[in-house]
């Protein structure tokens, strides 16, 4: 990554990842530009060609570490040259498939950070479908605008849906090894709404940035993601000021099988929330 350290901003859709890059780009030290990044895709789509080709594969038979190293070296000359454009020493990438590729960020900058977005399951389906009933006349990218609010739970959730896989690949983290694990910081979308002065500044003292006063009532209004593009039926608008979103209410049938399927987000995330309901 040459002068740049790279942060990733992945996580849970609905979760704050929107507002965490605003928050971010008011540092002076951080490059944020607040939309989600084709970088991963590229250079993914760059290692699935050359996987496949012919010449490349001959080359590797002919001796392998030196067509290898060449590869590795202009990939991260690549992803390097994609920051050219700013001297801030800590540069943003914000696209929900890096915790699945800590490897591959590891390969671009030895240092990288990630900062993953969660938020309670519940609101984050009840987002959605708030959002379903402000477009019901524009359908979701993958046609889920036909289905009943269950169905539509269970596409989200399912393990390649949008919601349903980055959450598994949060799940996945136990499994990685400690030096990767302590390049995770995670970002629960209650705190930063109600406290993005303490969350903030915890973040800029993990991140090993200078300390930076921020005025949640005084923001820099950003350009938003290019929804009508990407055909999000939610909308990714910034404001210049923070409150803390009002709740939606959620079939209690769907809040109960979120809560039963994935018991171990709520222990992680939200300590005691479980055992307060079932004494409620």
């Amino acid at each position: 990554m040459s002068k740049h350290q790279l942060l990733c901003v992945t996580g849970l859709p609905r979760s704050g990842s929107t507002l965490l890059c605003q928050l971010l780009a008011e540092h002076p030290d951080i490059f944020c530009d607040g939309m989600s990044s084709p970088l991963l895709g590229a250079l993914q789509t760059l290692r699935g060609h050359l996987s496949d080709s012919e010449f490349w594969l001959a080359q590797l038979d002919g001796g392998f570490e030196t067509p290898y190293t060449k590869l590795q070296r202009s990939c991260q000359a690549f992803a390097a040259a994609w920051w050219d454009e700013t001297d801030c020493p800590v540069v943003v990438d914000k696209h929900r498939g890096w915790l699945n590729q800590i490897e591959l960020a590891l390969e671009l900058d030895p240092n990288v950070r990630m900062l993953v977005c969660v938020r309670e399951l519940g609101q984050i389906f009840s987002s959605i479908e708030a959002q379903h009933r402000k477009t019901v006349w524009l359908d979701f990218p993958d046609d889920l605008a036909n289905l009943s609010p269950c169905a539509r739970a269970e596409a989200l959730f399912a393990p390649k849906g949008v919601v349903g896989g980055p959450l598994r690949a949060i799940q996945s983290v136990q499994d990685r090894s400690p030096d990767e694990q302590s390049r995770l910081f995670f970002v629960v979308f209650e705190h930063l709404t109600t406290e993005p002065i303490v969350v903030m500044k915890d973040l800029y003292e993990w991140l090993g940035v200078a300390p930076h006063k921020l005025d949640p009532q005084n923001l820099t209004v950003r350009p938003h993601e290019a929804d009508s593009y990407y055909r999000f039926k939610y909308r990714h608008a910034t404001y210049d000021k923070i409150t803390p979103p009002q709740g939606h209410p959620i079939s209690s049938r769907i809040d109960g099988e979120l809560k039963d399927s994935y018991s171990w987000f709520y222990e992680l995330f939200y300590p005691g929330l479980l055992d307060r309901l079932a004494t409620t």
